[in-house]
């Protein structure tokens, strides 16, 4: 399998690659259950929780500031990717739409297909974070979370989620899909956060 699909990172490459990854030629695909497909004419995204509730078109997604981003990708089942090139809109932009209570110190995240994950409220408001609807100049397929997707690059690719369609903003932590079945509450590939104690 190594050397087929994947690689050891070179000494110049191994300072942006976390312990115990490998690189990937490729981009894998992984998914739990089946792939959502979700046309944009039909897609929606909701707030609620401790937000003011918004619900939002495709059209008032494509209306915010339109951004380029390369970031390395890291999936906890210890692959990465480096250099992907992604278009979007930066999380803060998004922000800017939405009230959000001060009581609120973590965010879930909802998906078509009913996946979720959980990240703190620091960690999903960072600058270099970004809702992806284009990889590689291409719209996102479906198997890579299209129409939309969230990119946390500082994480583990799970709290990416795929397909993504809501924020639950929430006053304490709860956990999402991995995190109750197993996985790090917080995934810092740095850490190597794979899996709960």
């Amino acid at each position: 399998m190594l050397g087929k699909f994947f690689q050891k990172p070179t000494n110049q490459e191994g300072e942006r690659v976390p312990p115990g990854q490998y690189l990937t030629k490729g981009f894998p695909v992984l998914t739990y259950g089946a792939t959502p497909q979700v046309s944009t004419d039909k897609w929606e995204f909701k707030v609620w929780g401790l937000a003011k509730p918004a619900t939002f078109t495709w059209a008032d997604f494509m209306a915010l500031p339109q951004n380029e981003f390369t970031a390395d990708f890291h999936c906890v089942t210890r692959w990465s990717k480096l250099d992907v090139k992604w278009t979007g809109i930066k999380v803060t932009d998004f922000m800017k739409l939405i009230e959000v209570d001060s009581k609120a110190v973590h965010v879930m995240e909802h998906c078509y297909g009913g996946y979720t994950t959980n990240i703190p409220i620091e960690d999903f408001v960072r600058e270099e974070n970004f809702f992806a609807f284009k990889v590689f100049g291409e719209p996102l397929p479906a198997e890579h979370g299209g129409p939309l997707r969230l990119v946390v690059p500082h994480l583990y690719a799970w709290k990416s989620a795929k397909w993504i369609n809501g924020l639950e903003f929430l006053e304490r932590e709860e956990h999402g899909f991995w995190e109750r079945n197993g996985y790090h509450r917080r995934g810092e590939p740095w850490a190597e956060e794979r899996y709960s104690n």
